[in-house]
């Protein structure tokens, strides 16, 4: 602050762009929302993951198969998607199950989490053609948050 009580210039632009707040009250309100903005991503990507943009064929006819992404005619822009909804599926994932830790009942808000993880991966197998999809890429855009956070809670521990 100024000399007279008012803050400088720069220390306020400083502040618009710094997160969190210093008060218990508002980190609570900074979870929340976190928590609600990692539930909107989450249940966003998981229904992209389940419905493909494009559906689904509904028949066995001219060489593809029922059930299989319509999408994944198109390779690159289906593994482009696929990769980056998975990203976005397993990073919301970490945020829900660190701002829930130590909730009331987190360890049945966590089964259900993981539940939902699982039911994500086998909807991509079903959609997903065997022959065009490289699943080692999904598992890897899977493992990065988890890797990510892992490394940020050891490097904390150090």
């Amino acid at each position: 602050m100024g000399s007279n009580g008012t803050s400088t210039p720069s220390k306020r632009i400083r502040n618009s762009f710094s997160y969190g707040n210093d008060d218990e009250e508002g980190k609570k309100d900074d979870e929340n929302m976190l928590l609600v903005v990692a539930t909107l991503i989450n249940a966003v990507t998981f229904s992209a993951g389940v419905n493909p943009p494009g559906g689904v064929w509904q028949d066995d006819v001219a060489g593809h198969k029922a059930g299989r992404s319509i999408y994944s005619t198109q390779k690159v822009p289906f593994h482009i998607f696929l990769v980056l909804n998975t990203l976005a599926f397993s990073t919301s994932i970490v945020l829900l199950t660190s701002l829930t830790y130590r909730f009331p009942f987190f360890i049945y808000l966590w089964a259900a989490i993981a539940a939902m993880f699982f039911t994500y991966a086998a909807a991509i197998f079903a959609i997903a053609p065997d022959e065009s999809v490289k699943f080692r890429y999904l598992l890897a855009a899977a493992a990065v948050p988890f890797a990510i956070h892992f490394l940020q809670s050891a490097y904390k521990w150090l």
